[in-house]
């Protein structure tokens, strides 16, 4: 599976978003490699991007 980005200029505000959702769940997040991060704190980085994505489709339906 490759990690190549479907739309390119999409990658700087994917990084932004991922920081800013790291941030609301209080897990400090580095530039670059976060191995050191536990399944935990990754998933509750994650679970948020997706929150705030389906939260964000829900706003533009309305």
């Amino acid at each position: 599976m490759s990690k190549k980005n479907v739309v390119p200029e999409a990658k700087e505000a994917m990084e932004k978003f991922k920081m800013e959702a790291a941030s609301e769940v209080g897990v400090n997040l580095k530039q670059g490699y976060n191995g050191d991060l536990t399944s935990k704190q990754a998933g509750s980085v994650g679970g948020q991007m997706v929150k705030k994505m389906i939260k964000s489709y829900e706003e533009s339906m309305k």
